[in-house]
């Protein structure tokens, strides 16, 4: 098993990286947050962690820039009908803690956000990994309001970036990065700095 990798970052594009080591180039298929986060460092550099997924006909590495997203995909393909697709799609629209705390708290409707979960699919993970998120799972009262109301914050900044012309899909990498103190005018400030730079 490939547990981790570090070399020179290569090549960033939609849904996967390139890392050097030694002279090969591993393809690590990623989410749109990791991806975002590595953005930066394009010619470096940089050490991940990965999952090799085996198929019958194929050998998919899959990269993670810390342990909750690789713990947390390891968690979400365990479940009946979510296949790695699907997982990067949560993960891509999702921090790990925020999916803890839908989960947790039995917010299956949020999971629907991520591209090709629908309800029924959304259901079964919530009622499958309730009981297996309690390394993510936050702590106290006070602190899941905290990212109830930061994930509030940061959907009504995807919507009026959206109106501005942004695709959610360009923004939501770098809003899902950003801290759930941020008031919507914060988020959308940030993100449109970032979005500037031609990232």
């Amino acid at each position: 098993m490939i547990y981790s990798l570090r070399g020179k970052l290569i090549l960033i594009k939609d849904g996967f990286l390139v890392i050097e080591c030694s002279g090969v180039g591993y393809k690590c298929t990623c989410s749109l947050i990791t991806s975002s986060f590595f953005s930066e460092k394009l010619g470096l550099e940089i050490s991940i962690y990965t999952h090799l997924g085996v198929r019958q006909d194929a050998l998919d590495l899959f990269g993670f820039s810390n342990l909750e997203e690789l713990e947390c995909f390891k968690l979400l393909t365990s479940v009946s009908g979510v296949g790695s697709k699907a997982a990067m799609g949560i993960l891509s629209q999702f921090a790990p803690t925020q999916i803890a705390g839908f989960i947790s708290s039995g917010d299956s409707k949020s999971l629907t956000m991520a591209p090709g979960i629908g309800s029924k699919i959304a259901k079964r993970i919530a009622l499958e990994l309730k009981d297996k998120f309690s390394s993510f799972k936050v702590s106290n009262e006070s602190a899941q309001i905290k990212i109830s109301q930061g994930l509030e914050n940061k959907k009504e900044a995807i919507k009026a970036l959206s109106a501005l012309g942004y695709a959610q899909s360009e923004v939501t990498p770098w809003i899902s990065n950003l801290s759930e103190s941020l008031t919507v005018e914060e988020i959308i400030k940030s993100t449109l700095k970032y979005m500037s730079k031609g990232v």
